[in-house]
Formats: C-alpha cells, sequence, structure tokens
C-alpha cells in the first residue's frame, strides 16, 4: 500500500494525499497548516492512530504545498479549500468524518461545513488560526511592508519570534482571505468540538481557538490548553492528548 498518492485534477494539476484502505465510519480527514506538507509528525500520527482502529483515513497537501503541483504564492484559501472538498469527495465520499484542521487547516475545515454538513461528525482544532492573514499578518504589517504587497505583489515575511517562519505574502493572498471570513458565521449542528492549543504558541493566541468554539452554537466543546505547548504540539505528551480526546469522541458517536 502506496503511503503517498496523487489525485489528477486537470492534465496539469495534481494533488498529493495519504490514505489507508479502511473504509469504515468515521474517517478521519487531516488538513495541515500554511506551507506544510503531509509527511510530519501529526499526519503520521493519525494515520497510525486510524489504522489501529480500522477506519478510514485521509491527510491532504493543498495545491503548492509539499509535492503537490502548483506554485504556492499563486495558491490562496479558496483554492486549498476547493482542494480539499475536491479529495473528501474522492476519497472519503459519502461516508462521515471527523476533520482535523491544524493551524490554518482550522480555517479550511470551517470552509467544509458548507459542503459536507451532514458528513461531518466532530472537528478537532490544533493551534487553529482562522482569518490569520487579516488579524495576525496584515493588520499587524508596518506600512512599508503593506505597501511593498500592493506595489510589488508579493513580500517575504519573517514570522515568529524564537522560531523564525519565512513566508511569502502575496496581496491575492490576502485579499482572498478577506473572503473567506469564517468567525461571523454561526453553526448549529449538534457535534463534538475540540480546540488544542498551546499555552506557549508564539504565532496563533489561544483567543482564536475561542473564537472557533463560539461559532458553534449547540455542539460539545471543549478547550484543551497545553501548559508547555508551542504552536505546532507536535510533541509526544500533546499528541497522546489528541489521540484520547479523538478515542473519546469516536466512542461517543459510534
Amino acid at each position: 500500500m502506496k503511503k503517498f498518492k496523487f489525485l489528477n485534477i486537470s492534465r496539469y494539476r495534481k494533488l498529493r494525499y495519504s490514505s489507508n484502505n479502511f473504509t469504515k465510519n468515521p474517517y478521519i480527514v487531516f488538513l495541515p497548516g500554511f506551507m506544510s506538507d503531509i509527511e510530519g509528525k501529526k499526519p503520521n500520527f493519525f494515520r497510525s492512530f486510524a489504522n489501529k482502529k480500522k477506519i478510514g483515513f485521509l491527510a491532504i497537501e493543498y495545491s503548492g504545498h509539499g509535492k503537490s503541483s502548483g506554485k504556492f504564492i499563486k495558491g490562496n484559501i479558496s483554492l486549498w479549500t476547493a482542494d480539499t472538498k475536491k479529495l473528501i469527495k474522492k476519497i472519503v465520499k459519502k461516508n462521515k468524518f471527523l476533520i482535523i484542521g491544524s493551524s490554518m487547516g482550522a480555517w479550511i475545515a470551517l470552509n467544509q461545513f458548507k459542503y459536507f454538513k451532514s458528513q461531518i461528525v466532530g472537528m478537532l482544532g490544533i493551534g487553529s488560526a482562522p482569518e490569520f492573514l487579516d488579524r495576525l499578518m496584515w493588520k499587524k504589517f508596518p506600512k512599508k511592508v503593506k505597501n511593498e504587497i500592493i506595489k510589488k505583489g508579493i513580500a517575504i515575511i519573517n514570522h515568529g519570534v524564537k522560531t523564525k517562519y519565512q513566508y511569502p505574502i502575496s496581496h491575492q493572498l490576502i485579499k482572498d482571505g478577506r473572503k473567506n471570513k469564517v468567525f461571523s458565521k454561526k453553526i448549529f449542528m449538534k457535534i463534538q468540538i475540540s480546540m488544542f492549543h498551546g499555552k506557549k504558541d508564539e504565532i496563533v493566541p489561544v483567543s482564536f481557538s475561542r473564537k472557533v468554539l463560539s461559532i458553534f452554537k449547540k455542539a460539545n466543546k471543549k478547550l484543551v490548553i497545553m501548559k508547555n505547548g508551542d504552536h505546532s504540539l507536535s510533541d509526544t505528551k500533546s499528541l497522546k492528548k489528541m489521540k484520547n480526546e479523538l478515542a473519546r469522541i469516536i466512542k461517543n458517536i459510534s
């Protein structure tokens, strides 16, 4: 069984993904963060968990990420949302699924509720960062950087204090992000929504996970703050706690 596969979107476009051979409900769908791929600790960990539970699994690599085709600077939230929708329809089909969103992946996950409301049975967020492009980037950029993005169409941004991240931020990406606002939405589904956030996250404040929970008006909601956790939450203790939470959610919906 190949660990990574490709879905041909068109003659020139293909998306890389990871899945297993199980088709039992509920699937686990993992959505990575901004500029992340599906070769890291978290997708491997959740795939292993799904295999042990003998349930379906899907991890998605958006256009311009990892080994999926396309240029990163031409991608945006709308495109990556559409990529995710296509792969879920192709692999998960009509099955129920529990969606996991890491950082930006939580934003993409929230966008899937309008397409798969009857199929999504729960959500787990990891350092959730919906609307980060405007709230955490654009609004905090110095005027000089904003002018560079507007005039040149793109700028390379250094983000983070202890851990430095370099992001190519395009003007079209910022503008598209504003078209994908989610914090003003209301979702009335009676499902389990669990947010995990590191107390030492220097990239995204814990308040973002709280904002995600506020979207869901009738859900069974839970916020887990990892005392020594960073933005990634890829450490053994965090992953084990997330695994236990997933097992609990799956047991309650089975």
